[in-house]
């Protein structure tokens, strides 16, 4: 059984969600999101929360029970309240400064990397070794956050790089005379 899939998803305060077949839709102050639940699980709305249940007691359909009703979870906070993810720049010289829309990132290359940011996701640089990315998909916010770190990810010898805010990096020692 499904700890997770057990609970109802309770619709907050300022947020509209409507179940339609397999559909379920949220509209908050944020904007608007949609899921389509697969069809092994049944989504049901009922005293103001959305309940989800497997259809069956398949493996498949158990497995994605829990996920289900994680994700109905992840757009009603996103269109309430969005999602935050936070990178941190550490490197002589090493910065990012926004370029109208865009995220152009000095990371020691010979060129500047430039970010197109995509539509409904907002990037910011509040410091020069800081960069903010909002959105209400919490799967866009974190996808938009991988794709700036691979640029260059945080190297293990003197922690250069780019790197989630919080991540620690397991260092190695270097060389030895």
């Amino acid at each position: 059984m499904s700890r997770i899939g057990k609970k109802p998803v309770a619709v907050p305060a300022g947020v509209t969600a409507q179940v339609n077949g397999q559909t379920v839709t949220a509209k908050g102050p944020k904007g608007e999101l949609k899921f389509v639940v697969n069809d092994e699980v049944l989504v049901k709305m009922e005293n103001g929360a959305i309940s989800v249940e497997p259809r069956d007691q398949t493996k498949t359909s158990r497995s994605r029970w829990g996920m289900s009703r994680t994700m109905i979870s992840n757009i009603l906070s996103g269109v309430k309240d969005g999602f935050e993810k936070k990178l941190e720049i550490s490197g002589v010289g090493y910065r990012a400064a926004m370029q109208g829309k865009n995220v152009q990132l000095s990371l020691g290359f010979s060129h500047e990397a430039i970010y197109q940011t995509p539509d409904g996701i907002t990037i910011a640089t509040p410091k020069p070794t800081e960069i903010v990315i909002n959105g209400i998909d919490k799967q866009q916010v974190g996808q938009v956050a991988a794709e700036i770190r691979e640029y260059r990810g945080p190297e293990p010898y003197k922690g250069k790089g780019v790197r989630y805010a919080g991540e620690r990096i397991v260092r190695k020692e270097g060389k030895k005379k």
